[in-house]
């Protein structure tokens, strides 16, 4: 049975994420065999395929933590909401509803939008603490730090509306043999079979933190390292780098297919280049190079590695 007797619907979609674009691009992705396929094909969407005015208008639809949704808002969005404060509303006094309230709004004041944080299991406590960890932080990394905590609270969702459909598809069977009626739920919610990959299994996005914005047109090359000895610090490793692919980042600020789509990746060191040098002529770095790991017990995830870069620094994390 296809994923589309179970109805998720655009509308189901935007409960788990509050992006309309997120929403109708689930639906074109549809149907999915199982949960985690659902979820690749999400994490695909929401980091590569939508712009930032779709995180946006996401962060928007949440109540601010630790105060209730409007009458409003989406009912079940909301409903969603207050199940995910529940503790932190359990936990709390009206003072530290009072200092939530005010860092919140410094936080909005600062960043232009509101504080993500998946609140599931949480105390007022933690999330303030947080919170003003956070604050610190420069624009450009918040916004990728909210964007990840978003994807937590959609996968949560995605996780529940999958176990809700589930249940009303077993309801409808009900009058069918028992091993028929598990074969079909079976059938939604695999979550034992191995991974379905929608992207290459190494991406990366640069973004110019100097304008605070993405960065287009820089050339990037992934490379793999082929020896008798791994690559190390200084002399001695036996070896040489193979060209993997190449590409150049779009207006979005992120690469095309650098490496074609394979389940498993290959363990070993790869290398991420830059031509930082044509992007910023006169800045500090002619190029930049990042090069990991993949280790055996890996070689099943997904590795995004961006660059966030200025004329005279940059920097670089293990993304989604």
């Amino acid at each position: 049975m296809a994923m589309t007797t179970m109805e998720i619907r655009e509308e189901d979609w935007k409960v788990c994420c509050g992006s309309s674009d997120f929403a109708k691009l689930m639906v074109k992705a549809s149907p999915f065999n199982s949960l985690d396929a659902a979820i690749e094909s999400a994490r695909d969407i929401w980091f590569n395929q939508v712009n930032v005015a779709a995180w946006l208008e996401a962060f928007a639809a949440h109540p601010l933590i630790g105060k209730s949704p409007s009458p409003s808002s989406n009912s079940d969005f909301a409903r969603r909401s207050v199940t995910e404060q529940s503790r932190a509303f359990a936990t709390t006094s009206a003072s530290a509803l009072e200092e939530l309230t005010e860092w919140n709004a410094l936080y909005r004041e600062r960043f232009g939008f509101i504080f993500i944080i998946c609140a599931s299991g949480r105390t007022h406590a933690e999330m303030l603490a947080e919170l003003k960890g956070r604050y610190a932080n420069r624009p450009i990394v918040e916004l990728e730090i909210a964007a990840k905590e978003q994807m937590k609270i959609t996968e949560l969702r995605m996780a529940k509306l999958f176990s809700e459909k589930a249940k009303a598809v077993s309801q409808t069977e009900s009058t069918k043999p028992q091993e028929d009626r598990l074969r079909i739920i079976g059938g939604h919610l695999n979550v034992a079979e191995g991974p379905k990959r929608s992207r290459p299994p190494i991406t990366t996005h640069v973004l110019d933190v100097s304008r605070g914005a993405p960065a287009a047109g820089v050339e990037v090359h992934l490379e793999v390292w082929n020896g008798t000895t791994s690559p190390s610090f200084g002399h001695g490793a036996r070896g040489d780098w193979s060209m993997v692919g190449t590409s150049a980042t779009d207006k979005d600020g992120r690469s095309g297919p650098l490496m074609d789509l394979v389940e498993a990746l290959k363990p070993g060191t790869y290398r991420i280049s830059f031509n930082t040098g044509k992007y910023c002529p006169g800045g500090f770095f002619p190029y930049v190079s990042i090069a990991f790991e993949v280790t055996e017990s890996q070689k099943w995830e997904h590795f995004h590695v961006p660059l966030l870069l200025s004329p005279f620094s940059f920097t670089t994390y293990r993304g989604s």
